[in-house]
């Protein structure tokens, strides 16, 4: 590897833990945005969006023209591509954690809604799959990355438990029926974080090994 490459390289791993400090915020911010019903909080949220997408942008310019430039091979082609990706997941967890904090302002309307335990139980299990997968990626710890993927069916399954008891709400409490209805989809947001947790985790893996992880624990669970 080059001098040069290998400059460019660590600079951008640097500018994606920046991103990723940011948006593991936002997320946390989301959270308890919907657990304390602070509007505030959901304001905080959106203002940092606007960083992360010029960030996410920027990452991407960058790898490109390390692509261009450099055309790297092997490892370091597996560095540039993970980074990419990774990149963008990092992108789309920050707009589910904008969409988090758009539910929460919905439910400031009903201040008698209680918002479940699994709820909450499920956020952090996400929000640690996060954590989880960059802290794999900064020590390329391949275990660790596996462990993440694993968890991504707990959160299916509270996922799950939340939407039942939701149901439950709007058919017993036509009231709050609008405010299980963010729930509901805050719900599935966070879900969908858990995925990107997971793909993360999945391109630590490719990064690591060489292989191609994607959709391997799926099959699996149907196995």
């Amino acid at each position: 590897m080059s001098i040069h490459l290998q400059r460019d390289l660590e600079s951008l791993q640097i500018q994606l833990l920046a991103q990723s400090s940011v948006v593991e915020e936002m997320i946390r911010k989301a959270c308890r945005a919907i657990h304390a019903i602070r509007p505030v909080l959901a304001a905080e949220i959106m203002d940092h969006e606007q960083l992360v997408n010029e960030r996410e942008v920027r990452i991407e310019e960058d790898c490109l023209k390390i692509l261009a430039l450099h055309q790297p091979v092997a490892v370091d082609l597996r560095r540039t591509a993970t980074i990419m990706k990774i990149n963008n997941d990092m992108e789309r967890i920050a707009d589910l954690a904008v969409n988090i904090a758009e539910r929460a302002q919905g439910l400031t309307l009903y201040p008698e809604f209680m918002v479940p335990e699994t709820f909450d139980r499920m956020a952090q299990l996400a929000v640690t799959m996060v954590q989880d997968a960059l802290n794999a990626l900064v020590r390329l710890d391949v275990d660790a990355a596996r462990e993440v993927c694993l968890r991504d069916d707990d959160v299916d399954a509270l996922n799950r438990e939340v939407i039942n008891e939701m149901r439950g709400i709007m058919r017993t409490r036509p009231e709050l029926i609008e405010a299980a209805l963010n729930l509901f989809s805050a719900s599935r947001h966070i879900e969908r974080i858990a995925d990107h947790a997971t793909n993360i985790a999945e391109d630590v893996i490719y990064l690591v090994d060489g292989e191609i992880a994607r959709h391997k624990h799926d099959l699996h669970s149907v196995a």
